[in-house]
């Protein structure tokens, strides 16, 4: 009876050995390069920092810096779906490369993982991708009212959309979409072609935040010294 049990154990481990092979075998047909658009996303690190609480990231949320929207990442897309991990040569960043990039993502963690993620999939080297992040956020302007908002807020994400589309002209409206957890506005989304030109993605906003109102907590101001 033991020897029975202890031998249904070991087919049980090695099923799902094998579930995790096929796994790994489905992902392997993500390749670099090889997508359909791009995924710009702005983050509100107030409603990050808040939502982590301690888990947050020391370097975005205890620095004493007044962080509002920074960047989360630019993401190859599919038309449906998205590529992760793909396979690349150059896992690490340069240490140098990711203080460069510090002022727009403020925490290594998050660069490091934007990279190992998304930027492996890109089809572009590390220098190449994190430049053409900075182009790409170059490009797109962030409302100077929400920015510097010092006040706890709530929002209509209608409104904080039609905000982003008036300071970025020929921004269409079903290229951009506001995300937001149960409390809080989380993301702003923005769906460009290879060639960073605009463009619909009607699968990011599906996921888009159905709330009439949402909570926008404050940027921290910088202290008096």
């Amino acid at each position: 009876m033991i020897a029975r049990f202890a031998a249904a154990i070991v087919l049980a481990v090695l099923a799902l050995g094998s579930l995790h092979a096929r796994a790994a075998d489905v992902r392997s047909g993500d390749v670099a390069g090889r997508f359909d658009h791009w995924l710009f996303v702005l983050s509100w690190s107030p409603s990050y920092c808040e939502a982590e609480g301690d888990g947050g990231s020391p370097e975005q949320c205890s620095s004493g810096r007044p962080y509002g929207f920074i960047v989360h990442g630019l993401w190859p897309q599919y038309n449906r779906g998205w590529p992760d991990y793909c396979a690349s040569a150059e896992r690490r960043l340069a240490p140098d490369l990711v203080d460069e990039m510090l002022p727009l993502m403020p925490s290594r963690g998050l660069i490091r993982h934007q990279w190992e993620k998304h930027g492996t999939c890109s089809g572009l080297g590390p220098d190449e991708y994190f430049d053409l992040v900075r182009e790409v956020r170059r490009l797109i302007r962030v409302p100077d009212d929400l920015q510097r908002l010092y006040v706890d807020s709530m929002v209509s994400p209608a409104v904080v959309e039609r905000m982003f589309r008036g300071v970025n002209p020929g921004m269409p409206a079903d290229a951009i979409s506001v995300t937001c957890d149960r409390r809080r506005l989380r993301e702003i989304r923005i769906c460009l072609d290879r060639d960073l030109g605009y463009r619909a993605c009607p699968a990011v906003e599906a996921r888009a935040c159905k709330a009439d109102w949402i909570r926008m907590p404050p940027v921290r101001p910088v202290p008096l010294r």
